[in-house]
């Protein structure tokens, strides 16, 4: 059985953020695998400012081929949308019936997890790892404790909304993302108006 860890995002763009939580997840933690699941694009969401689902999955395994043991995964791109966590999670464990998933999260969302679809289910089913945010106390109640854990990973302050806003003045992003993934966006144009 192994032990796989699912780090879902937008990835619009994988930044050097997420980059060093995975990183230091794989390296301080119990998981055999990470993997750097891509959301696919929210119909809602649709314009300039968001990369296409390709554009996202190839920048994300620019970075994930970089990392031991850390992967890049479409899954989500053939569930039925919108894809909720839990229906993720749900369709992997029915996939992979003998590995064993645990879903990481950043502190913001683990403050918001009571809102989301499900949030005791994924719980009782599925192990919650979470990485520190600034400005988000991570409080994890007691009849948790055996299924939710904390992460001390590295504080990092960079978003993908800073770096589409970098971009789209046609400011420079070196050292906010990885250099693969800078050549990538600017090959192909992404986010500049």
């Amino acid at each position: 059985m192994s032990k796989i860890g699912i780090f879902g995002g937008s990835f619009n763009p994988i930044h050097v953020g997420h980059a060093l939580i995975a990183s230091y997840v794989i390296e301080n933690s119990e998981l055999d695998s990470l993997w750097l699941m891509v959301s696919p694009q929210n119909p809602l969401k649709q314009g300039a400012a968001i990369a296409s689902d390709y554009h996202r999955l190839r920048m994300t395994e620019l970075v994930s081929r970089r990392i031991d043991n850390v992967s890049t995964s479409a899954f989500e791109f053939n569930l039925p949308k919108p894809s909720f966590t839990i229906d993720t999670l749900n369709a992997l464990q029915e996939k992979f019936p003998d590995d064993e998933f645990y879903l990481l999260i950043g502190a913001d969302n683990w403050c918001l997890f009571d809102k989301w679809k499900a949030g005791d289910e994924i719980i009782q089913k599925f192990h919650v790892l979470i990485y520190p945010r600034r400005g988000y106390d991570i409080v994890v109640p007691e009849k948790y404790s055996n299924r939710v854990q904390v992460v001390n990973a590295p504080l990092i302050e960079i978003s993908s909304t800073q770096i589409r806003e970098r971009l789209s003045q046609l400011k420079d992003v070196t050292f906010y993302v990885p250099e693969a993934v800078e050549k990538y966006i600017i090959k192909n144009q992404l986010y500049m108006k």
